[in-house]
């Protein structure tokens, strides 16, 4: 195949390059001032366009996407949504978990995502795991063999105190990794150990819904990383939400953050979900309800950020947009533009265990083309123009045709 040559496009550190792209390899060849690199048969023009890495999404959960109708679900607080979608998963086909969840993906990539986390739930039945509660995943496996090339997707099992022999089933069926909801378990720290030799004795990756309520109390977070740091975990381990660390003082935070840091834990902050659901007990100076951003990042945490719910019971709302994530990490985390877009980039690639992307000779070419001229732009003003890249191949282009009279 020939390399691919990408002119003209403005780099965020760099300004305006040439980048030439090995599509045999799927990673850059080289960078260089424009005109210095050779024609070929291949070329897109990028003049006026930023070049990024691609995002990637870290907490997505397919098999719930675009429920919110379907569900007949009121806006409420955690509790509220965890029992509309048990009432409507009884009701959930494998069929119907395939092509909503291709329909979202197919979003994402459109936005630029090259690479998504999923959890998928074991469905419940009658209150319980009658039926076939691994159809959710059989959904997500079947949609990740026809994503090969296109977008990496990544499964976790979500249980909350399933019995032993499914989160087995569904770890020889094909799950990358196993989640776990320990702040709605009978008994948290049990849950954390029961899930952390699990998932040993899979190989492979913990993602735990961690600590997702404002109770500064609440220990999840805690009880991960000193688990951790006692068993010497290898396979990768992820803690989402994380709340209530955004709720403790300063220096109890700092503590619990360099704890994590040990533990060498990745953090996923879901703004969207978690602002949207948090907080409604508390009608004046309500909370933000993000976790402890700044903290866990000056202890050298791997800080990424997700979208979490794409309008389903959890959220209403949303765009399966990861600039959009990154808008709301620099509004309500007060992060900088740049730190906002390495969480959702960089970082959020990081906890997928994936290599660096990017438009840097040797970074694999994941990229994303905005027609913008700076980040700030890019995050501020939710341009639609993107060209996304998947191994340095053209997998989308979304074009805008703007009338004004």
């Amino acid at each position: 195949m020939s390399p691919l040559l990408l002119r003209g496009a403005r780099l965020p550190d760099q300004g305006v390059r040439d980048v030439l792209v090995s599509t045999d390899s799927g990673h850059v060849a080289r960078v260089a001032p424009p005109g210095l690199l050779p024609s070929g048969p291949d070329e897109l023009d990028l003049t006026g366009y930023l070049l990024l890495p691609a995002p990637a999404e870290p907490h997505a959960h397919l098999d719930k996407a675009l429920t919110w109708d379907l569900a007949g679900a009121l806006p409420g607080d955690l509790l509220s949504a965890v029992t509309a979608w048990r009432a409507y998963a009884a009701r959930v086909t494998e069929e119907d978990v395939f092509q909503r969840a291709r329909r979202a993906v197919d979003e994402l990539c459109a936005n630029g995502v090259t690479a998504v986390r999923t959890h998928v739930d074991l469905l419940r039945d009658d209150g319980g795991y009658g039926g076939d509660p691994l159809r959710g995943l059989r959904a997500l496996l079947r949609l990740r063999g026809q994503l090969r090339g296109r977008v990496r997707l990544q499964i976790a099992v979500l249980h909350v105190d399933a019995p032993d022999e499914l989160l087995h089933e569904a770890l020889d069926l094909g799950a990358d990794l196993l989640g776990d909801c320990p702040h709605l378990s009978a008994d948290p720290a049990a849950s954390v150990e029961r899930t952390l030799r699990i998932a040993a004795e899979h190989q492979v990756g913990v993602d735990l819904h961690a600590d997702e309520t404002l109770d500064p109390a609440a220990g999840d977070l805690r009880l991960l990383a000193r688990a951790v740091g006692e068993r010497g975990f290898v396979s990768g381990v992820t803690a989402s939400h994380c709340v209530s660390l955004g709720a403790v003082e300063p220096d109890e935070a700092a503590r619990t953050a360099k704890e994590v840091a040990a533990a060498g834990i990745g953090v996923v902050t879901l703004p969207l979900t978690n602002l949207y659901l948090q907080g409604r007990d508390r009608p004046s100076s309500t909370p933000r309800g993000l976790t402890a951003v700044r903290a866990l990042l000056d202890a050298g945490v791997t800080v990424a950020a997700g979208g979490d719910n794409f309008r389903d019971p959890f959220n209403p709302v949303g765009r399966a947009d990861p600039l959009e994530t990154a808008s709301l990490l620099v509004t309500a985390g007060h992060l900088t533009p740049d730190e906002a877009l390495h969480a959702v980039t960089g970082g959020a690639r990081a906890v997928l265990g994936l290599p660096a992307a990017g438009p840097y000779e040797g970074a694999v070419a994941d990229l994303l083309a905005v027609r913008a001229q700076t980040v700030s732009e890019v995050l501020g003003a939710s341009c639609p123009e993107r060209l996304v890249f998947a191994g340095g191949r053209l997998v989308s282009r979304t074009s805008v045709v703007r009338e004004i009279f």
